[in-house]
């Protein structure tokens, strides 16, 4: 079993992308458009705020080609605020609005709060919500306190089908993440590279040599195909500057052929 890649980056709407990446003039509208010829998947960020309206969600599917497909962010309200407790509701809205983009759906990802530490009630919260998630989708979760990556924690999510998100951030040490690499809890795995902080503010180009941690997790994902079914990565602009870059670089270390952002071209269709 080798794994299916799908490298990308956590939205595709940033201004300063046009020039570097996306040819001169390209208009917002036409952006995911033109992403989509060069990467088979993004992260939305923008669902962590609020759950899209129906035309939205329609938009998006209708400006990228199959077998494209979006990871989703699981709103605030469910991690955040709720904190997975009394949360059916708006977990079934989400989930409601998500399907609206059929195949082109990936996987969903919740992302807990750092100060949500693993304490009985916490525990027992996961251990109650996670069994409710609907089972036909793939649902990844991030944790932002080391504390929580333990033994019972791999079982619970290994018993529910869901990934835990292997994060290059701030919050775990890089060196654990890439070892849980070798302990997939789904059929499919589920990596973000966040930067270890927000300092960056101009992502029309490299300003930070990762190339290190770049072999490192290239070594642990060349693993990891042998071990899942389909594996979704996806960069921030923080992580090195500029995340088209960052992704092709990731593509061209696991054998994958980048599309050179000079083959792209401004598409004059009206969306």
């Amino acid at each position: 079993m080798t794994a299916v890649v799908r490298i990308g980056t956590q939205g595709w709407n940033y201004s300063a992308w046009v020039g570097p990446f996306y040819p001169a003039g390209t208009r917002p509208g036409s952006m995911l458009h033109l992403y989509a010829k060069a990467f088979s998947t993004v992260e939305i960020d923008a669902t962590f705020y609020a759950i899209p309206a129906d035309p939205v969600v329609y938009g998006w599917r209708e400006r990228v080609p199959p077998p494209f497909v979006f990871a989703l962010k699981v709103p605030q309200e469910i991690t955040h605020e709720r904190r997975l407790v009394d949360a059916q509701a708006p977990l079934a809205k989400f989930v409601e609005r998500a399907r609206l983009l059929g195949d082109g759906l990936g996987p969903l990802l919740l992302q807990t709060p750092p100060d949500w530490a693993p304490t009985r009630d916490a525990r027992t919260a996961l251990a109650d919500f996670l069994p409710s998630l609907p089972r036909d989708l793939r649902w990844a979760i991030e944790f932002r306190d080391e504390r929580w990556l333990d033994d019972k924690l791999m079982d619970l999510l290994h018993t529910n089908g869901v990934a835990l998100a292997l994060v290059d951030g701030r919050w775990i040490k890089r060196d654990r993440a890439i070892a849980l690499a070798a302990t997939p809890t789904a059929a499919f795995a589920y990596v973000r590279w966040m930067g270890p902080d927000r300092t960056l503010t101009d992502y029309s180009h490299v300003q930070v040599d990762r190339d290190r941690e770049l072999a490192q997790w290239g070594h642990a994902l060349q693993g990891l195909r042998e071990r899942v079914r389909e594996i979704f990565g996806y960069f921030n602009n923080h992580f090195q500057g500029h995340s088209p870059w960052s992704a092709r670089t990731m593509q061209q270390r696991l054998g994958l052929e980048p599309v050179d952002p000079a083959s792209l071209r401004v598409q004059r269709e009206l969306f």
